[in-house]
């Protein structure tokens, strides 16, 4: 089975020696490159990738932003020079963690278990109209088409709901595991918002009711995309 694959990477010779991996490897089709993630957020959300070479430093918008900023079902190999971004890598369920310079060996054990990982059969998912959220002591039941928007509070989220608002440590990337990208999208480090809630868009913020929520630069390409597209 061929593996479309694209490489996010600014350095022109990192760029340059994953390219040569790359092709040294008969299963995978490299469908473009990038040298910013911005530039690729529009195949990833066509969910048309297999797998991602990414790099983490990429100037305004990192891979770990990019890896934050929505759920996408491409496998990811991180690639850096960095290694203190690993634990936070692996806690974004990357398939791997390539340190710069990394050998050609190194590069098709973390293919393989990307491979390994793409092959596996998911069990069918059925959708359900609602979710739990861990709130103090207890689960609470939130349905999806309620949810207004979400507010990051420090290490607490605010899901703002008619009548009433629930607070969780949920973090942003899980409540994004779990609700589908059509229900609610990320438009600012400290907000998401439920698409079918907006009632306007201006300038650099959504209204939705009284309440105006800011669309910050990071996020702003990906809304746009995502409110165009409907």
């Amino acid at each position: 089975m061929k593996i479309n694959c694209i490489i996010i990477e600014d350095e022109p010779l990192a760029m340059e020696r994953t390219r040569s991996y790359v092709s040294k490897l008969p299963f995978l089709n490299l469908t473009a490159t990038f040298e910013d993630a911005l530039s690729a957020m529009e195949l990833l959300n066509a969910g048309q990738v297999d797998l991602v070479f990414l790099d983490i430093h990429l100037g305004e918008f990192s891979g770990i932003q990019l890896l934050e900023s929505s759920a996408f079902n491409s496998q990811f190999i991180l690639t850096t020079a960095y290694h203190q971004y690993a634990v936070k890598g692996f806690e974004l369920k990357v398939a791997d963690y390539l340190l710069k310079p990394f050998t050609f060996e190194r590069f098709v054990q973390a293919v393989s278990r990307a491979q390994e990982n793409l092959n596996r059969s998911p069990s069918p998912v059925v959708q359900q109209p609602f979710l739990f959220v861990k709130t103090e002591s207890r689960l609470e039941k939130v349905f999806l088409d309620e949810i207004r928007y979400i507010e990051g509070m420090g290490n607490y989220r605010r899901i703002h709901l008619p009548g009433k608002s629930i607070m969780t440590l949920q973090t942003f990337t899980e409540l994004e595991q779990k609700i589908p990208a059509n229900i609610l999208c990320r438009v600012h480090k400290s907000y998401m918002v439920a698409l079918a809630r907006i009632d306007s868009v201006e300038r650099d913020r959504i209204r939705i009711g009284e309440q105006y929520i800011p669309i910050s630069e990071t996020y702003r390409q990906a809304f746009f995309e995502r409110i165009n597209s409907i």
